[in-house]
């Protein structure tokens, strides 16, 4: 049986869709099968993150709908043999999204797959709560800026509350990622500190810190994922959540003020 990941924001605009991109990327160049489904229904990002918008013929909703066969709306990443795309919809409503159809969708790909990665809507809307049902972890994606995190806080009670496990009186785990981070800024006080936002405020693990890169615009124009940017900061932090998710002892990184050299000292920053 697979295990279920879903990756949700309570804000959007956060990096969850890069962050599901390079997730799912990672987990499947570690070896495992992996399939990562788009759930914002009317947007679809994810097939642009991953470079496969153009070979998008059937979607989620196809499937659930009865239009197309699971096999044919799946899209094989073309640079990883066990990564596996299910493209959302432009054109349908999320209604389409049924709980029934959903839960169908997830049992077929669990008999195949070792990962499902569930990429969430923004929020709390339909497409948000059907993909947080399933799930038997998360990770809840949020930039060092005090609305975007008391948002995340809000998905966690969703997530405490409403998935399928906590019906069952169980919980999903939970990890955190913070995106955007720059530890100047930090330290000047302009965003939140990470302990704020892991220990004081959200008081879930921390998994990743993903440094502000300018790879991450550059990968995502180019429809790769950022962590196969393996000599950019940020694409070095993505492969180190996927290692801390894995159980991998990995030390943070680009956390933490450079410090400047004797030439940097004297005449400052140019």
């Amino acid at each position: 049986m697979a295990k279920i990941v879903v990756v949700t924001s309570g804000k959007g605009g956060v990096g969850k869709t890069t962050t599901s991109a390079s997730f799912a990327t990672g987990l499947a160049k570690r070896g495992f099968k992996t399939v990562v489904i788009d759930f914002d229904v009317g947007l679809r990002n994810l097939d642009l993150i991953m470079g496969c918008e153009n070979r998008v013929v059937y979607d989620f909703v196809d499937v659930i709908t009865g239009q197309a066969r699971l096999s044919q709306a799946l899209i094989k990443d073309r640079a990883i043999d066990n990564l596996f795309i299910l493209p959302a919809s432009q054109t349908k409503d999320k209604d389409a999204l049924s709980d029934e159809g959903v839960a169908s969708v997830i049992e077929q790909l669990s008999a195949e797959f070792d990962y499902i990665v569930c990429d969430s809507p923004a929020g709390i809307e339909r497409g948000a709560i059907v993909a947080m049902y399933h799930a038997d972890e998360a990770l809840i994606v949020t930039n060092p800026e005090i609305s975007s995190v008391r948002d995340s806080d809000r998905i966690i009670g969703v997530l405490q509350s409403r998935s399928k496990r906590a019906e069952n009186g169980d919980s999903v785990r939970e990890h955190l990622v913070i995106t955007r981070f720059n530890p100047q800024r930090a330290e000047n006080k302009e965003m939140l500190s990470i302990d704020m936002i892991s220990k004081d405020i959200l008081k879930v693990p921390l998994i990743g810190v993903i440094p502000e890169c300018q790879s991450v615009l550059e990968a995502s124009n180019r429809g790769i994922p950022v962590i196969n940017y393996e000599q950019s900061e940020a694409g070095q932090a993505y492969d180190d959540v996927v290692a801390r998710f894995l159980n991998e002892e990995r030390p943070y990184r680009f956390i933490d003020v450079k410090k400047k050299g004797w030439f940097g000292r004297i005449f400052g920053d140019q």
